[in-house]
């Protein structure tokens, strides 16, 4: 069985007195970076439902699709 992991604190990286850089647990991250990912999917999706809708024939579409074989 696994051990359990302890959250740890982010760590701020200083240059010249100054925050440069942070290091974060590797699960924290991989977490901001799916939440961020969810994030743009919804602008996506919101700017996606703010344009009228387009219908067109199936075979019409058939005849452009091409999913490289």
């Amino acid at each position: 069985m696994k051990a359990a992991t302890k959250k740890k604190n982010p760590e701020i990286v200083l240059k010249n007195g100054r925050p440069a850089a942070v290091i974060l647990d590797i699960d924290t991250y991989k977490e901001m970076l799916k939440q961020l990912e969810d994030m743009e999917d919804l602008r996506t999706l919101e700017d996606m439902r703010k344009k009228p809708l387009k219908f067109r024939k199936l075979d019409d579409f058939l005849k452009e699709y091409n999913p490289g074989v």
